[in-house]
């Protein structure tokens, strides 16, 4: 049975590789034969040329055909390493997986990516690397010579080329691939020694999105299981977190209120605020411009286009409403704005986050704004919700990458305020991960002859992460098909559908006032 289902998962790998090819030849124009990206390759995507070979390569990664065929190479080869490695190898990548993260994080602050793009295909030496990451870091924060070594260098991107996330040309010389200019700003080293702070202005996020998992949420993860499970005794991580060892006369009183913290944030930062709250505490302004930018990135969950074949927006009547309910700095509905001149779009979110949002997106949208096609407010998203001056009932309310952040009991009051501000024919349209279970039940991604994971394991694998993540920074959830519905119908709504391409966790559920 073993070896079966190991020839089994060799199948599908090669099976899927087969569609591939298939794919990319029907879509190679006359005269050029387009082949799969090669990962030593990088790929800059505000390079002031690419080749049409390039661009087609990397329009077709969007492709659902090649989108199913590559998922099912992951969940395949994920599923065959976890057979047959070693169980304590295994424990051991997992375990220690954490050194990971934070080597890719270290990666993005360090500007690495931008020093290896202008370094070029040839790479850079460790010394040359630790030269510039020096000279980039401002005053206030250049690292010591005898803590920040060119072997101490070395040792983390040597582990990030073992990980396929950057390249070890030659013995200690680094360069980019194409995971590694992924994270690239796209800003040059002059533009990061002049401004560093704008690095993920005008960017696409992705970097933004890496500083700030690799940060704060990866601190709060790592007390998930104190806030679980806490233990009161003297030496626990929680007393001595709150000063057990140095300060043994306030162990009572920390051990007392371990339990009292909502979420693993809140005890690993030692705060009773929300994570969006301290955010906006004037110590935290960078880390505030960082979430908004990185909450761009998340765009990458579905192509740019997606959300505009989630809903008929087309049917709606000239001068109908869309508003982006906690919809930050508006990144999802302005492309609807672009798309269909015929719709208003309103964008709600706390005043810190939408009163700049114009600036944020440059010059190039100006005009948008000028006319009032697209427009932002400051709203409380636990408030009731106010028509503006024209008095328009809204015809879609947008809850995008909202319910994911808050328990039922909070979200529920969400849906309920626009419920109460719907009209007969408002639509409410959520964009969220919609989880599947691990095991066989409906809406299972894989058939049931395959050998694959019924949820396609570790090619889904980072919606689960998500998921937790959530979980650490507020009790909250990735939801399942099931407990959207519920949820939906306890505050007054119907899901009428569930829009995703095959085989995604990305979903976009519609429903209806009742």
């Amino acid at each position: 049975m073993g070896f079966a289902i190991l020839r089994a998962l060799h199948t599908c790998i090669g099976n899927a590789i087969d569609d591939l090819e298939r794919t990319y030849r029907e879509n190679s124009p006359s005269g050029l034969s387009l082949d799969f990206p090669h990962l030593d390759e990088p790929y800059y995507a505000n390079a002031d040329f690419r080749s049409e070979a390039e661009l087609l390569v990397q329009k077709l990664y969007d492709d659902p055909a090649v989108s199913i065929a590559s998922m099912q190479i992951v969940a395949a080869c994920g599923q065959l390493g976890a057979t047959v490695n070693k169980p304590w190898h295994g424990v051991v990548e997992t375990i220690e997986g954490g050194q990971l993260p934070q080597a890719l994080r270290f990666l993005e602050a360090a500007h690495i990516p931008e020093i290896l793009r202008e370094a070029g295909s040839e790479g850079l030496h460790v010394k040359d690397i630790q030269h510039f990451v020096t000279e980039l870091r401002p005053k206030h924060a250049a690292p010591d010579p005898t803590v920040f070594t060119t072997e101490r260098l070395g040792h983390i991107l040597r582990l990030l080329a073992t990980s396929h996330w950057i390249l070890e040309v030659s013995p200690d010389v680094f360069a980019n691939n194409r995971r590694s200019s992924f994270i690239d700003s796209g800003k040059t080293l002059q533009q990061l020694r002049d401004e560093p702070e704008n690095k993920h202005l005008g960017s696409n996020g992705i970097a933004a999105f890496v500083g700030l998992m690799g940060d704060e949420c990866f601190k709060f993860t790592s007390y998930m299981t104190e806030w679980l499970l806490p233990d009161m005794r003297v030496g626990s991580l929680i007393v001595d977190a709150k000063g057990g060892f140095d300060h043994p006369q306030q162990v009572e009183t920390a051990a007392g209120s371990a339990t009292q913290y909502a979420s693993p944030f809140n005890l690993a930062f030692d705060t009773k605020l929300h994570f969006f709250q301290w955010l906006e505490l004037p110590e935290n302004r960078v880390r505030l411009n960082r979430f908004g930018r990185a909450m761009s990135g998340t765009r990458q969950w579905e192509t740019t286009e997606n959300i505009l074949h989630s809903f008929p927006w087309a049917e709606l009547t000239p001068d109908s409403l869309l508003v982006d309910v906690g919809g930050g700095i508006g990144t999802t509905s302005l492309v609807v704005a672009q798309t269909h001149a015929h719709i208003k779009v309103l964008v709600e979110d706390r005043p810190q986050v939408v009163e700049p949002a114009p600036l944020t997106w440059g010059p190039k949208y100006a005009p948008l704004f000028k006319s009032g096609r697209m427009s932002f407010r400051a709203r409380n998203i636990f408030a009731g919700w106010v028509p503006p001056t024209s008095g328009k009932v809204p015809d879609v309310f947008l809850l995008r990458l909202v319910l994911h952040d808050w328990p039922d009991e909070e979200s529920r009051s969400i849906m309920r305020h626009l419920r109460s501000a719907a009209g007969p024919n408002t639509k409410l349209l959520i964009g969220d991960l919609l989880l599947p279970y691990a095991c066989r039940s409906e809406g299972a991604f894989a058939p049931e002859d395959s050998p694959l994971l019924p949820n396609l394991g570790m090619a889904n694998l980072h919606g689960y992460l998500i998921d937790i993540m959530i979980l650490n920074f507020g009790g909250a959830k990735e939801r399942t098909v099931d407990e959207m519905s519920k949820l939906a119908l306890s505050s007054g709504w119907k899901v009428t559908s569930v829009r995703r391409s095959p085989g995604s966790l990305w979903a976009y559920t519609t429903a209806v006032p009742i």
